[in-house]
């Protein structure tokens, strides 16, 4: 990667992190406040704010733009880390775009906090992304899009089993029949796979020199 491409690339990637970073410090603050308000503790507000699939996604896109910012050559900005990263941020504002913004109307600093986490951290993730090395993927490593939403899946389950609650409707066996949940899950999986698999193709495309090979 040329020196320019590679100041760039880590000069996105901060950007992306502090996206990132700021959306979740201020989604915790908010729902904090709120617990607070109902004489809950800032540990219960933690444990709630855990259970989101947008905020485990962004915390692990905090954490490798991070590492692409600092030490691009650490393990935590490996390419497939990063595409397992990646592929999980673009799912997180796909279905927030397609099953979730309808449902409600944040204003205020909850807007600032939605727009962060939905909108600016994969767009921004997704272009550092695209700025960092490529070429070393092979078809095989689309399924690392896989595990960060499938362990998801099987930790909000066992949550919702034992407190009753579960974070998106969609993901809800109790308030779902069987089918529609079942297929819920088999479209989010697959969308998965899709996007590792674009991923992939576009990181074989952008490792090929000037000549396409």
């Amino acid at each position: 990667m040329g020196t320019a491409r590679g100041k760039a690339a880590r000069l996105s990637a901060g950007i992306a992190a502090l996206a990132a970073w700021s959306g979740l410090a201020l989604q915790y603050w908010l729902l904090a406040g709120s617990f607070a308000e109902q004489g809950q503790s800032a540990f219960a507000a933690a444990w709630r704010f855990l259970g989101y699939f947008t905020i485990v996604t962004n915390l692990a896109v905090a954490i490798v733009a991070t590492g692409m910012a600092l030490r691009p050559a650490s393990r935590i900005a490996a390419p497939r880390v990063r595409l397992a990263a990646a592929a999980a941020i673009a799912l997180v504002g796909i279905v927030y775009s397609l099953a979730l913004r309808h449902v409600w109307n944040p204003t205020g600093a909850q807007a600032g906090a939605d727009h962060l986490l939905h909108d600016a951290s994969p767009l921004l993730f997704l272009l550092a992304w695209a700025l960092a090395g490529h070429g070393r993927l092979q078809w095989r490593d689309a399924w690392w899009a896989l595990p960060l939403p499938g362990l998801y899946f099987l930790y909000g389950m066992a949550r919702g089993a034992m407190e009753g609650w579960y974070a998106y409707w969609f993901l809800d066996p109790a308030s779902l029949p069987a089918m529609l949940f079942a297929g819920n899950i088999v479209l989010l999986l697959a969308a998965c796979g899709a996007i590792g698999t674009l991923l992939v193709a576009v990181d074989r495309r952008l490792g090929r020199g000037p000549d396409g090979r």
